[in-house]
């Protein structure tokens, strides 16, 4: 055995160690829970919401198992979550687009599996497996059941989890407490100016409170546009918005300044809220940072002696029902710049506006100051996931 190789790891194939999509037994038609994929998020150890539907066919799972996405890109976005959502003897289902790894008792741990199923090795694997046509390309289960890695004994396998579990169950206390501590914030907001909304209130349009901007997005096929180093400025696509709570620290990609210069992309200022509307709209962030944005974002920069705060634009356009402006599209739901500089936007006396910016901005102060926890929690999470999958950092058992 190799010196790297940690003494009593044996080299296994997964398909030896592991049940993958075992057999269960779930009759057509049984009422039951259901995991879309889009319960999943990515990187993500929990599933987030499932719903009660009658079963037709799909993947069939109990609590303890692992699934992983194995269609693109969900796989490659990392969409892989543990079961914990059933009673005990409970089946559920999902789409066939899952992989469902098991846990052989006295063999392999299922808290372990989880994370070697998000691991760089099995991943890596995995998605080179990958076989279709594109935009359809899905995972080769039989690669995956031959694919050979070192396997720790169970009482560090179980060491090794409980390490990590630590570290998920911290961060996903975080995003409850966010979760509760918007949610207090939002309510303040309907009661004091939706439910109790005082008709003297002057009315105006957004734009002559703030100025809105439009992002833009450099040519697709130009590539030395686009980013994916830090180093560059952080372009805001859709899929940044409301994924990890309130403000916006991270984003998928970047745009080189020579981009932004050449094609007149907006600056958008740190605390500046964000909001798309194309496609997919409502979705709602804070910049911590200044930043940059595709063309289906709007930003909000507040014009001089403008009596609103961040916390209160922020949730007037969280609560705002967009659905009764219409839509561009006869397809899906699309509104344009002009519908948002003309929204009306009630302007409250001042004694009430301070007492909610008094009241919403330490809760603000302390959901970001969580975000930022939660990025150094998932940091060290992801630093130590590799290391003590192959053994370069050890835990005591």
């Amino acid at each position: 055995m190799s010196k790297n190789i940690p003494e009593g790891w044996k080299k296994v194939r997964l398909g030896k160690v592991v049940e993958i999509n075992p057999s269960e037994t779930l009759k057509k038609g049984t009422l039951a829970k259901k995991v879309p994929m889009e319960a999943l998020q990515p990187f993500n150890k929990k599933i987030h919401f499932f719903n009660f539907e009658r079963y037709k066919g799909g993947v069939k799972f109990r609590n303890g198992d692992t699934l992983v996405a194995r269609i693109t890109p969900s796989l490659e976005n990392g969409k892989t979550a543990f079961v914990d959502i059933l009673e005990n003897e409970e089946i559920g289902f999902g789409s066939t687009e899952f992989i469902v790894l098991r846990a052989i008792n006295e063999i392999t741990d299922s808290q372990f599996l989880y994370y070697f199923a998000i691991s760089p090795d099995f991943r890596d694997i995995a998605i080179k497996s990958m076989t279709g046509s594109s935009g359809r390309q899905r995972v080769q289960t039989e690669v995956v059941k031959e694919f050979e890695f070192y396997l720790p004994p169970l009482s560090e396998q179980k060491a090794i989890a409980a390490v990590l579990s630590s570290l998920d169950d911290k961060i996903d206390l975080l995003h409850r407490q966010n979760k509760t501590l918007e949610a207090m914030a939002e309510t303040l907001f309907r009661k004091w100016f939706i439910e109790e909304t005082k008709e003297d209130w002057e009315e105006v349009k957004l734009e002559d409170v703030v100025d809105i901007g439009i992002g833009r997005t450099p040519p697709r096929k130009e590539f030395h546009w686009f980013s994916k180093s830090p180093n560059d400025i952080k372009w805001v696509s859709v899929k940044d918005l409301g994924e990890n709570g309130v403000f916006i620290f991270n984003t998928s990609e970047y745009l080189t300044e020579s981009a932004i210069n050449n094609f007149n992309i907006p600056v958008i200022p740190e605390n500046t809220v964000l909001l798309s509307f194309k496609m997919t709209v409502g979705r709602l962030g804070i910049t911590t940072e200044p930043m940059v944005s595709n063309e289906a974002i709007a930003h909000f920069k507040f014009k001089e002696e403008t009596p609103f705060t961040t916390e209160y634009l922020y949730f007037f356009l969280k609560t705002f029902p967009y659905q009764e402006l219409g839509s561009t599209s006869s397809i899906v739901t699309s509104i344009n710049s002009k519908m948002i500089k003309e929204l009306i936007i009630p302007i409250p006396e001042t004694k009430i506006m301070n007492d909610f910016k008094r009241n919403t901005k330490n809760l603000f102060d302390k959901i970001k100051q969580n975000q930022q926890q939660i990025r150094i929690l998932e940091n060290l999470r992801d630093t130590l996931l590799p290391k003590l999958m192959s053994g370069e950092v050890r835990v005591k058992y």
